[in-house]
């Protein structure tokens, strides 16, 4: 297997911003002459109030130059954490057609693996030659579509989120409580179906504007979730279960919100030694089928957000390839390194372990109040 690192963008121009962990505590930092620079100050004391600034990107490259600098970039990689802190993580599910007739897939099937290849290929024929990418949700066609499936018995609420007026807008975590790039990733240790899901992820301020982006994986646990819907929670939030980064690209002239629909993310698994198993893939956002700006706004509601959000925009990516026995398709073992990229953003890389081996989740928001007043940046 090769090795797999964590990188930054290669963009020669693109202003980056993340945290990372220093002996004085969790800082937050730009890269600057390919060194990092440590930002944090009484004013921008966390990198939720730096993205609620109405400029970030000028305050960044400002403080880029001014501010003490910590040292060569490469070293310091694994001390990244994850790039948010104060602002809850939000996740939008089923906003890919080949996802979604997953999701169909797992909920029909109780989220027994073992029949999930007879139940795509009912499904697979039932649609025919329809291609469900090029349907607009909340479309005629769309509706017409439901009651196509409502009749052969093939409605799903996954099908109502995915083609219906309304996306799936959930919380994948609490704040602080994901991790960065080098990280063990949580699998929850009742899961014998999972996968990871590699996500572009929006950073937005309180208002609702997109200020950035950066990586994320919003491990998923395909058995708990077929069993009912009802039980996202647990499939989507345990410990170590959402990782991000490596750091957030904040939006400008050559990185723009228009870019984003047109970029491409790649997945590839590296298994564990006994198995030797690879799989490699590539989601591209072309393929969504929401704005990243409507599901921004769904997001946004009626509901307000003092201090932002990070949010998980769905992904393509739903493995079938099968790991082992034929026909059971693919699940994690421990072990297995995961790495999501993108040219213009880095490489988040995590290895995947049961959430109960993964060091435990202390540092809160007490804790990080706590560490600020003491540094005198409160």
């Amino acid at each position: 297997m090769r090795p797999i690192l964590t990188t930054l963008t290669k963009a020669p121009h693109a202003t980056l911003v993340g945290r990372l962990l220093t002996p004085q505590g969790p800082s937050i930092v730009t890269t600057h002459n390919n060194h990092f620079v440590d930002i944090t100050c009484p004013q921008f004391p966390t990198i939720s109030s730096l993205f609620n600034h109405h400029d970030p990107l000028s305050v960044v490259q400002d403080l880029a130059t001014r501010s003490p600098v910590l040292g060569h970039v490469e070293p310091l990689l694994a001390s990244l954490l994850s790039p948010a802190d104060l602002q809850p993580v939000k996740a939008c599910g089923v906003t890919f057609a080949n996802s979604m007739l997953e999701r169909v897939i797992e909920e029909h099937t109780g989220g027994d693996r073992t029949q999930a290849q007879a139940f795509r290929q009912t499904l697979t024929a039932s649609l025919g030659e329809l291609d469900l990418s090029t349907i607009v949700p909340g479309s005629t066609e769309s509706k017409a579509l439901k009651a196509h499936l409502s009749t052969m018995g093939l409605w799903s609420q996954y099908l109502e989120v995915g083609l219906g007026p309304d996306a799936e807008v959930f919380t994948k975590c609490q704040p602080l409580s994901s991790v960065g790039s080098g990280a063990d990733v949580g699998i929850h240790s009742c899961s014998t179906w999972n996968n990871p899901e590699p996500e572009l992820v929006l950073a937005v301020n309180r208002h609702g504007r997109i200020v950035g982006a950066t990586l994320g994986n919003d491990v998923n646990l395909r058995d708990v979730e077929g069993r009912s819907a009802l039980l996202l929670g647990k499939a989507k939030d345990n410990n170590a279960s959402c990782s991000m980064g490596p750091m957030v690209r904040l939006l400008d002239e050559g990185f723009a919100l228009e870019d984003l629909h047109t970029l491409d993310i790649a997945l590839q698994i590296d298994g564990t030694a006994s198995d030797g198993f690879q799989l490699s893939d590539t989601s591209a956002l072309s393929l969504i089928s929401r704005a990243l700006e409507e599901l921004v706004d769904q997001t946004m509601s009626e509901h307000h957000y003092p201090d932002g959000f990070m949010l998980f925009t769905g992904t393509a990516f739903s493995p079938t390839q099968d790991r082992g026995e034929v026909g059971n398709g693919f699940s994690h073992e421990s072990g297995d390194v995961v790495a999501i990229s993108n040219g213009q953003i880095g490489t988040l890389v995590n290895t995947v372990r049961t959430a109960s081996e993964c060091p435990p989740w202390t540092f809160g928001m007490h804790a990080l109040m706590r560490n600020l007043a003491k540094r005198k940046l409160l």
